[in-house]
């Protein structure tokens, strides 16, 4: 059996060298040293006229990347610039609604500042840039009616202490002089009396 296995093996071998010399010439362009002459030059040819192009288009290229960082660069400059001027009418705009909110809460509030303090500024500013006062006085009303103790007191005049006698000394009796010629005769007394 090992003999018929082998048979086989050598079968297949001797049919590619029985090939014709022509035919692997023609597959293989390398084997005939002319032919491989000709292509040599021939690829050479094209490789030179490929390196004429790429010299003739290397600065244009250069160009064009310059142009394309220019211009990226003033883009981004720009960008930039937009995004500080939005920044600052932002804020302007927010001082604006601050300043308003703080003139129409001196009325009614105790400290105009606290009536800033509880509310979303940003609500009052219109797609247009103008404050929206009438919506700043409907918050507000609404701000003293979820916090009253922010409003203004309705007594205007300040509020005095009123007196508590059963405070201090003077509440329980034993009450002392606060001259200090008699408290210095109490101590003379009390050294007298040895004490």
């Amino acid at each position: 059996m090992p003999e018929n296995e082998e048979q086989p093996q050598q079968q297949e071998t001797p049919e590619p060298e029985a090939a014709p010399e022509a035919e692997r010439a023609q597959a293989d362009p390398w084997a005939d040293p002319e032919a491989a002459r000709k292509e040599i030059e021939k690829l050479r040819r094209e490789a030179a006229g490929h390196r004429t192009k790429v010299r003739e288009l290397e600065p244009l290229a250069k160009k064009a990347k310059e142009l394309e960082d220019a211009q990226k660069s003033e883009q981004e400059r720009l960008t930039e610039q937009l995004t500080a001027a939005q920044d600052r009418i932002k804020a302007v705009q927010q001082r604006a609604v601050r300043s308003e909110v703080r003139a129409l809460a001196a009325n009614q509030f105790a400290d105009p500042d606290d009536a800033h303090a509880f509310l979303d500024l940003d609500g009052f500013v219109g797609a247009d840039g103008d404050v929206n006062a009438d919506g700043i006085r409907e918050a507000l009303d609404d701000l003293l009616k979820r916090k009253p103790h922010l409003g203004k007191p309705d007594d205007l005049s300040p509020r005095r202490p009123a007196p508590d006698r059963t405070q201090g000394s003077s509440g329980n009796g034993n009450r002392t002089s606060s001259d200090p010629g008699d408290i210095f005769a109490g101590l003379i007394q009390k050294a007298l009396k040895g004490h």
